[in-house]
């Protein structure tokens, strides 16, 4: 054994790894982000193991992968200053394509599969209180010169947090989807779809947009245009959203998916039920959105620190 660095893949692996890919891509529906990630999680472990036995690892050779194996990886990426949270994400994309090479080639891999990822403690999010969300999207549009870029820029942040949409959700949108009805759908993480319903305030700013712009409206056109005509960056909303928190004196957290956290948290804090906000969040797993329960848990026990008399 040894300890050299990683090796290139064996042709045989990059096609088990390519067909593993196209698997999770087909039948799973994985994002583009999501492929690459796990290609980088794999290209990081299989090389790995090529420098860790000194030779390039092979579909059948992991059969006799042990939890010594999986052991070394971790703390080689640790080493390399990987966070827990980013290698317990590594470690799950492995396990899976593990399951997948152990079914595809009959090997008995239960014991690396055992292998546990580290534990690590979950950040909360970080919303905006409702006051301080009214006044980002008052503030954003007014942050322009030009009068339709101020419109779009307090229309997008306004659907962001009326709707509790991703900003890549946001500025996906078509000109197809306009007008916005009671209700609109959306098609996030995974090409998962979900019906979110659409508040007056957030098509009145929509609509205050589109009467401004100076690009038509058009089927198979963004929504949300750049100052050219594109479709609008996550940047440029980044941008409006920095300028807002520095006015106001706000944390580096509050940036437009702040927006998405403050709806979640707000619509529980207003009694609403985890699994209707797992729904228009669109979690594939109630434990996502279980986090905001921390969150309201959290404000409840600053609120009463602040109140209780100490004598």
């Amino acid at each position: 054994m040894t300890t050299g660095g990683p090796l290139a893949l064996a042709p045989a692996m990059s096609d088990a790894l390519a067909r593993w890919l196209d698997v999770e891509a087909g039948t799973r529906d994985r994002s583009p982000h999501t492929i690459k990630a796990y290609r980088d999680d794999l290209v990081a472990f299989l090389g790995f193991l090529g420098g860790h036995h000194g030779a390039p690892a092979l579909p059948r050779t992991l059969a006799d992968l042990k939890q010594t194996d999986m052991r070394a990886f971790a703390a080689a990426e640790r080493a390399r200053g990987l966070s827990p949270r980013s290698l317990a994400r590594r470690q799950s994309a492995v396990r899976s394509f593990l399951r997948w090479i152990a079914d595809r080639e009959g090997h008995d891999l239960s014991a690396a599969l055992s292998t546990r990822s580290p534990r690590y403690r979950r950040s909360l999010p970080r919303p905006l209180a409702a006051d301080q969300a009214r006044k980002v999207l008052d503030m954003a549009g007014d942050d322009h010169a030009v009068p339709w870029i101020a419109a779009r820029d307090g229309a997008v942040l306004t659907l962001l947090y009326g709707c509790g949409l991703r900003i890549s959700e946001g500025l996906g949108l078509n000109g197809r989807d306009w007008p916005f009805r009671d209700a609109l759908t959306i098609r996030g993480k995974g090409g998962r779809e979900r019906q979110v319903p659409m508040l007056p305030v957030a098509r009145d700013a929509v609509a205050a947009y589109l009467r401004l712009s100076p690009w038509p409206l058009e089927p198979d056109q963004p929504l949300f245009r750049g100052a050219r005509g594109g479709r609008l960056s996550a940047g440029i909303v980044e941008t409006t959203m920095r300028r807002a928190r520095q006015a106001m004196g706000l944390p580096p957290t509050a940036t437009p998916h702040a927006l998405r956290h403050s709806f979640a948290t707000h619509l529980l804090a207003a009694g609403g039920d985890l699994r209707t906000i797992q729904e228009l969040l669109g979690h594939a797993s109630l434990s996502t959105t279980q986090v905001y329960t921390g969150v309201d848990d959290a404000h409840l026990l600053a609120v009463y620190r602040a109140a209780h008399p100490r004598g």
